[in-house]
């Protein structure tokens, strides 16, 4: 057998008929019957049953598509392999996502990737942390942008940037007029994202329980699955939040007060993939040749979270934050 009859096998599982399958193929359909037939003597089972309606796959058959799922998988790692080798900033990358950063990086980073890049096809996907990493190990995700640590063995890790949380206070808080706000004042008010959300985590361990990480009766009684609805809910004073610091233009202007912590609460963003896909090289590469561009302006990320110039370096020289963007003017609105 050869991976041209296995592609066969799976169209015709895929689509439940020979015509359809033969077409998705771009061969005739005597051609990929003969295929099919073919495959069948070689392994000597029936692999579909056949009436003039309809294909079933048999019991046999779907153990062995199984199989043959797997063989074109790994047929395909070994194709993404050998072109990273030429060049890992060509080609497909399978990224995902957090919800609470892909809004807010997203826009500053896949233009000047697409720009500096032609040739890298960002494939996105936006789910929380479980799923991303599950995505990983399965091979559906290339590499995933995580703000907590994967912790499995077979994923590897770079940390890209840190990222400040900053409190986010109805205007007519009792703490609105502060310049810097303490994390466990707002320990009894403080509403959080849904369970799933490493934000709800990371906020609700900076607010005053960091020994035990717990949500309260309000807390379980206000939750919300956006950041967007957290903040709506904010600003009809139901109470505060914290938000991370690239949301803060897309959400500060929505009838809220944006204060820095004088903890400094903070999230590091991680680059996550498998060892064996050659995502960090093209992290590196991208580190030292992303494209030019002053990067500064209303799309920069703020300070600790800045690329020093975003355009520059899309993505890794986000470690290098020294953008004037974080400043006392995001704060005085």
């Amino acid at each position: 057998m050869n991976l041209q009859e296995i592609r066969y096998l799976v169209a015709v599982a895929e689509h439940r008929h020979f015509g359809r399958a033969a077409e998705a193929c771009n061969v005739s359909q005597p051609t990929l019957s003969s295929q099919i037939r073919k495959l069948e003597t070689e392994l000597g089972v029936t692999l579909f049953e056949r009436t003039n309606k309809r294909v079933d796959v048999t019991p046999v058959g779907r153990q062995i598509l199984i199989h043959a799922q797997q063989a074109l998988a790994e047929a395909g790692q070994m194709q993404a392999v050998a072109r990273a080798a030429r060049d890992p900033l060509v080609g497909p990358l399978k990224l995902g996502v957090i919800p609470t950063l892909a809004p807010y990086l997203m826009p500053l980073i896949l233009m000047p990737l697409r720009q500096a890049y032609p040739g890298l096809t960002i494939e996105l996907w936006e789910d929380q942390t479980r799923s991303l990493i599950d995505g990983l190990r399965n091979h559906r995700l290339d590499a995933a942008l995580l703000a907590t640590t994967a912790d499995a063995p077979e994923i590897t890790e770079i940390a890209l940037f840190i990222e400040p949380l900053l409190a986010a206070l109805p205007l007519d808080h009792r703490l609105a007029a502060a310049k810097t706000i303490s994390e466990d004042a707002l320990a009894e008010e403080l509403m959080v994202l849904a369970d799933g959300h490493c934000l709800a985590n990371h906020a609700l361990a900076a607010c005053g329980t960091k020994r035990s990480v717990s949500r309260t009766g309000f807390q379980n009684s206000m939750q919300a699955a956006t950041l967007e609805t957290l903040v709506n809910l904010v600003a009809a004073g139901y109470g505060a939040t914290l938000i991370p610091a690239l949301a803060a233009d897309s959400l500060g202007r929505r009838g809220i007060v944006l204060r820095p912590l004088a903890g400094r609460s903070s999230r590091t963003i991680r680059l996550a993939s498998r060892p064996g896909f050659p995502a960090p090289t093209s992290s590196s590469r991208a580190r030292k040749n992303g494209p030019k561009g002053s990067g500064h302006g209303p799309g920069a990320i703020p300070a600790r979270a800045s690329p020093a110039g975003c355009a520059k370096n899309p993505f890794n020289s986000l470690r290098n934050p020294n953008s004037s963007r974080f400043s006392s003017d995001i704060f005085t609105s």
